[in-house]
């Protein structure tokens, strides 16, 4: 059983980090806008939590989290690999 999180800033964050991981992050605050009060329109506020990266940008960032993050056995090449060999052939 998962422990209790007591912090209401902490629980948030693991929260919107665990639908982001499942429905992915434009899905994520689709959902949150649904549930929660409030107003807003998504298209014109996302440029204050999603960075304005290249494709190039987001693939060479990934990348470097993912060399920082420790290695699972059984692991094969890093996915973004051949993403980024592909985008430079261009």
């Amino acid at each position: 059983m998962a422990r209790l999180i007591a912090n209401p800033a902490e629980l948030r964050e693991r929260g919107f980090r665990a639908l982001a991981r499942s429905l992915g992050w434009v899905n994520a605050v689709r959902f949150v806008q649904q549930i929660e009060s409030g107003h807003g329109d998504y298209t014109k506020t996302r440029h204050r939590f999603l960075p304005s990266w290249d494709a190039e940008t987001l693939v060479s960032r990934a990348s470097d989290l993912a060399r920082a993050l420790p290695r699972r056995r059984g692991r094969g090449r890093s996915p973004g690999r051949g993403l980024r060999q592909r985008l430079a052939q261009r």
